[in-house]
């Protein structure tokens, strides 16, 4: 693919990046998250039910990400990030930090991440690395009033003004791991193109989403490489 490396690029990630890395997808085809339904783990009234629940939940995915480490599709795209002239952001549906720990900084987490905590009192967000219980204290307000930093069902996606910006301006949109069934992701590619981006998939299976111009099919380890490759004109 030809494009003029001062062309802004905006590249949407999602579960289908880390699965390599061993984070699998929390939901499985029964709509289940590790055996709960996402009610119960994945909406504010999950929370307040049953918080020791959902604190539990996501102290499990917090030390399996902490484990994990980048696999070659995020390097790729790190080294795209740090080759690139014009304008780039990476926008990640995922909650772990394996991008970071890739390099990638220009890098919006739309869903929230695990190594944070949100505190739904005063609402500040407070890096975190261990566990967290009910008698852990916001660091703003003193409070123990921590809740993980996930934007659950219901609730609105970081960033969102500064994406949309992004979006309508991107000359290059890219979607890799995701399924593009879930909003507001899945109108990303829309107001790309609207705007006259050129848009690529990449995934294992095609989505069957038209307005992909193109489409590549294959496990992201393999297939964002070489796409980064052809982009920039050498192996990331």
């Amino acid at each position: 693919m030809k494009i003029d490396p001062s062309s802004p690029i905006v590249v949407l990630t999602g579960a289908g990046i880390s699965a390599e890395s061993g984070l699998a997808t929390f939901r499985d085809q029964g709509g289940l998250w590790e055996g709960h339904s996402i009610e119960d783990v994945a909406t504010p009234e999950g929370f307040h039910n049953n918080p020791d629940l959902v604190l539990d939940f996501y102290n499990m995915r917090r030390r399996e990400a902490a484990r994990a480490t980048p696999n070659a599709a995020h390097n790729a795209l790190a080294a795209l990030e740090n080759a690139w002239d014009g304008d780039f952001l990476l926008i990640t549906q995922n909650v772990d930090n394996l991008h970071e720990k890739a390099g990638s900084k220009k890098l919006l987490h739309m869903h929230g991440r695990l190594d944070s905590a949100l505190c739904y009192e005063c609402g500040s967000h407070q890096h975190w690395e261990g566990d967290l219980d009910r008698d852990c204290f916001c660091s703003s307000c003193s409070r123990p009033s921590l809740r993980p930093d996930i934007v659950w069902f219901g609730e609105m996606p970081y960033d969102m003004d500064v994406i949309e910006d992004a979006l309508g301006k991107a000359a290059l949109f890219v979607a890799i791991g995701t399924s593009g069934t879930v909003y507001p992701a899945a109108g990303f590619v829309a107001a790309a193109t609207s705007a006259g981006a050129r848009a690529v998939e990449i995934n294992l299976e095609a989505t069957g989403n038209s307005l992909f111009g193109e489409c590549l099919t294959g496990t992201a380890s393999t297939t964002v490489p070489a796409f980064v490759s052809a982009l920039i004109g050498r192996k990331p």
